[in-house]
């Protein structure tokens, strides 16, 4: 799944467009854009991502790496990954244990 900051600064450079051509087009600040860009803001609005996939000619879902075409259980494990970019280090460290052992513990049955 490819994050959403990549995906903008990939729309972007193959479209040739500038960040200022961007933010014009969207109605968003030059800075905004590169901050979306960069991963240091994580939590645009849905008009901001309406009118990004518009202006890019593709979905949201596209936008944000999601595959609404995809069965039940791989949308519940992108909703579960989206949420883990809110813990810290620690906490990822202690989740990423859990799941070893967890997939360890049902290879030996």
């Amino acid at each position: 799944m490819v994050e959403l900051a990549v995906k903008l600064k990939q729309l972007r450079v193959r479209s040739g467009k500038s960040l200022q051509d961007v933010a014009d087009a969207v109605g968003a600040s030059k800075a905004h854009i590169w901050d979306l860009e960069r991963g240091a803001s994580k939590n645009p609005s849905l008009a901001l991502l309406k009118s990004l996939a518009d202006y890019y000619k593709t979905g949201i879902a596209e936008l944000v790496g999601e595959n609404p075409s995809a069965d039940e259980e791989e949308q519940k494990l992108v909703a579960l990954y989206r949420n883990l970019g809110d813990l810290d280090p620690a906490d990822l460290e202690t989740i990423a244990l859990l799941a070893e052992r967890l997939k360890a513990s049902r290879s030996k049955t």
